[in-house]
């Protein structure tokens, strides 16, 4: 569960909670695969994926699109 950045604060980003929990999901899916192709499994335990989406999220870093 994510605690740092705060929930509602990622959802006023992005525009809604649903909103956020498919950038967040997605994202997070780009960052294990590029991991795994990467051989870098290990940093996932250390960093994982939700919580740098979430980040990347909260720095303006990720943004919605309507795709």
């Amino acid at each position: 569960m994510i605690h740092k950045p705060p929930i509602d604060e990622l959802a006023e980003k992005i525009g809604s909670k649903y909103e956020l929990c498919v950038v967040a999901s997605k994202r997070a899916r780009q960052i294990m695969e590029q991991a795994q192709n990467q051989g870098t499994t290990e940093n996932l335990d250390i960093n994982k994926p939700l919580s740098s989406a979430a980040q990347e999220i909260y720095d303006g870093k990720l943004v919605s699109t309507n795709d």
